[in-house]
């Protein structure tokens, strides 16, 4: 007589757990397989790492840090959308009711401005490193571009979020901000009156920028970032130069 299956069984079993859990316990090399081929935070996990790039002084985890940095900023910034009105008349205001009348308003405005600071500072030293590691080189070149246009990304995306709350700073920031790019030779006042949307700083900077800063701008960094990651696992993960034996200078990672 057959021994009737435990609840566990019949919930392993049930078309609902498989059609999420699509393999079962890892206990086989095939389930280990099927575990890492299908689920996306382990399938950008290089396959084998350098056993120096685990340690916490080679990397620091500046690029750890910088991501948990941009969800930060993505959760905080999703919620200030919902009370800031993008309006030269409202804008000012919308930001003190914030910080004056929303539960947490100020707590999430002030985590929202840190963390787009210290992104600025860790996404820099996280270039240093790679840099100075020789992380740049071959195969990796690819990659070293994307990071450095990150970088631009995130200077952008801090720089259009300055003129959001529309007080005294951000506008004469803006202001002599778009002036400098003006001055330079050629394209620089079409520049300028693109981003300003006028001569002058005014109602369709406020809009363009607003739209940069929650729209665009993420979503270039989005897509950045998984690229960025995706190369990282293409390319074996981190690394460093390694000596020739002959005394020369590495053109390349081991492989």
């Amino acid at each position: 007589m057959n021994k009737p299956a435990s609840l566990t069984d019949r919930i392993v079993r049930s078309k609902v757990w498989q059609s999420v859990f699509r393999q079962g316990y890892p206990d086989t090399a095939e389930n280990q397989s099927k575990v890492m081929m299908n689920t996306w935070f382990l399938h950008i996990h290089p396959v084998k790492v350098r056993r120096h790039t685990l340690k916490l002084t080679y990397t620091f985890g500046l690029g750890v840090i910088s991501f948990f940095l941009f969800v930060v900023l993505v959760v905080t910034g999703a919620w200030l959308m919902l009370f800031h009105v993008p309006s030269v008349e409202r804008a000012y205001t919308s930001i003190q009711s914030l910080e004056t009348s929303v539960p947490f308003g100020i707590l999430a405005r002030n985590m929202h401005r840190w963390a787009a600071h210290l992104m600025v500072l860790t996404v820099f030293l996280h270039l240093c490193r790679v840099f100075f590691t020789g992380g740049y080189k071959r195969p990796r070149e690819f990659n070293w571009v994307v990071g450095v246009v990150l970088w631009v990304t995130t200077l952008l995306l801090s720089y259009t979020g300055y003129l959001l709350p529309w007080d005294q700073l951000s506008y004469w920031a803006v202001t002599v901000g778009t002036n400098m790019v003006g001055s330079f030779p050629g394209i620089g006042e079409s520049v300028r009156i693109a981003l300003l949307g006028a001569k002058e700083v005014g109602q369709p900077t406020l809009t363009r920028f607003y739209a940069l800063h929650i729209a665009i701008l993420p979503l270039v960094m989005t897509i950045l970032v998984g690229i960025h990651f995706w190369r990282i696992r293409k390319d074996g993960g981190l690394s460093a130069p390694v000596a020739e034996p002959s005394g020369k200078r590495a053109e390349g990672p081991s492989k």
